[in-house]
């Protein structure tokens, strides 16, 4: 058997690739946790609106996202199919990323249009450099094992990455903006956009490409297509990525409304510089960055599929429980935010990593391996997730009576809560329902691997 079956990667190198979802994570988890505050409560848009501005921004994603992917697995470079993209799109990934806060003072349409368009562009060159930069799991080892491990570091940096822009951005917004949140916003975010570029370049520098497809396979997008909505695996993963990123997204717009509204937070320091939003979004990170790394451990025991099941499980138990806890409730909020947290960690790590196994699975069922097409498809599901999660938390919000900097009546703070707990709640459930429909264990994936380093050994051996 080929020995590259047994190739483990070095710990530079995996933090190296971890550095990559650090700079992803200083925007995705903004977007996910204060992005729609920015855009009500900052730069003055209704909930509705913005809700609806999230879906209608993914029209774009449906073709970007697969050709972006598709793309990606026709390059051909010194540097491999993927690693070309960390360098060159960076600039371009942080430049938008920073436009997103200029706030111009437009008129509240030209205000929506300025949003719609720099979120867009800005979710263009997020696909354009995390397809390739997803993509790489895939070819940095053929190990299914090791793919989890460097799944477990890749997602210990994007939660430390998340991490640090949670603990910092209420209260570097605050300092620098001078009382003018939205100014606030704009310095934060464009120094969080610098070290974002410069990180994306150290995983360029430090990590290598290894796995390639056979040497016999012929590059056709309708074959590429083809392998792919066959690709059972790869179908139940995408739909459960979808439902993940719509509930954790619904549950994380809403968090600081639920304390500034549900709570009665004021944004006012309650430890060091950080107020009770900040410490319970930074709980959170702080455990998943936790769990995320006890991953690799777990999967150790159980199989993947059964980590996986259990984790989303116990996410749903979890957000059931905030809707029942009393609004000054402090000790048990932070206690179940504690264990939600550790409960979130090992979801990204597996689903990652698990991707990777359908591409094999792809590659081993009909012959044709399209690791760029599957990760794009797979970011389409997360980002659509992420859109559709947004629009329903702007919509819940607006059908029921929220309005910005008010006081809310008991029906606005209904619709809060709901969003902070239940909806999510029951959206892991089915997550859950889906993922019981996942045929591949990690038994199965050793199969693969050795058919697979069996196949390519004979076709790169020479003829007699």
């Amino acid at each position: 058997m080929n020995n590259s079956n047994k190739l483990y990667l070095s710990k530079t190198e995996k933090i190296a690739y971890a550095s990559g979802d650090a700079a992803t994570n200083f925007f995705f988890k903004f977007f996910q946790f204060f992005l729609f505050y920015y855009y009500t409560d900052s730069v003055g848009l209704s909930a509705g609106v913005i809700g609806t501005m999230f879906l209608a921004s993914r029209i774009l994603d449906m073709f970007t996202d697969p050709a972006m992917g598709i793309l990606a697995d026709r390059t051909r470079s010194r540097w491999g199919s993927y690693r070309p993209y960390l360098l060159f799109i960076a600039i371009p990934y942080g430049i938008f990323g920073y436009l997103m806060f200029l706030n111009p003072q437009f008129s509240e349409q030209g205000k929506l249009w300025y949003a719609f368009i720099t979120y867009s562009l800005m979710m263009m060159a997020f696909t354009a450099i995390n397809i390739p930069y997803a993509a790489m799991t895939g070819v940095m080892t053929p190990n299914s094992y090791e793919r989890t491990v460097l799944s477990s570091y890749r997602f210990m940096g994007a939660f430390g990455g998340g991490l640090l822009l949670t603990l910092l951005a209420r209260p570097l917004v605050k300092a620098l903006g001078g009382g003018n949140e939205a100014e606030g916003f704009r310095i934060t975010m464009a120094l969080f956009a610098v070290i974002s570029v410069l990180l994306f370049w150290v995983t360029f520098w430090f990590c290598k490409e290894r796995v390639k497809p056979a040497i016999t396979q012929k590059s056709s997008w309708k074959k590429d297509f083809s392998s792919l909505i066959k690709n059972r695996p790869w179908q139940i993963l995408t739909l459960s990525f979808l439902i993940h990123g719509c509930y954790y997204t619904i549950y994380g717009a809403v968090t600081i409304h639920f304390f500034k509204y549900w709570v009665g937070d004021n944004g006012e320091a309650v430890f060091l510089i950080f107020d009770f939003s900040t410490l319970f979004l930074a709980t959170s990170l702080l455990s998943s960055l936790v769990g995320a790394g006890l991953t690799k451990n777990l999967v150790r025991i159980f199989d993947k599929r059964s980590v996986i099941i259990g984790s989303a499980l116990l996410n749903g138990v979890v957000m059931t429980g905030f809707y029942f806890v009393a609004n000054a409730d402090y000790l048990t909020l932070f206690t179940l935010q504690v264990i939600n947290g550790l409960a979130i960690g090992p979801l990204p790590v597996l689903i990652w990593a698990m991707y990777a196994d359908t591409a094999d699975y792809g590659e081993h069922q009909y012959g044709h391996r399209n690791t760029g097409l599957i990760f794009s498809a797979a970011l389409f599901g997360l980002k659509m997730g992420l859109a559709m999660g947004g629009a329903i938390a702007g919509w819940v919000l607006a059908a029921y009576g929220f309005e910005a900097n008010a006081e809310q009546s008991e029906r606005s703070l209904l619709g809060i809560l709901l969003c902070f707990s239940l909806i999510p709640a029951a959206l892991a459930f089915i997550k859950v329902g889906v993922l019981l429909f996942y045929p591949l264990r990690d038994k199965h994936m050793q199969d693969i691997e050795a058919a697979l380093t069996e196949r390519k050994g004979e076709l790169h051996a020479p003829s007699s």
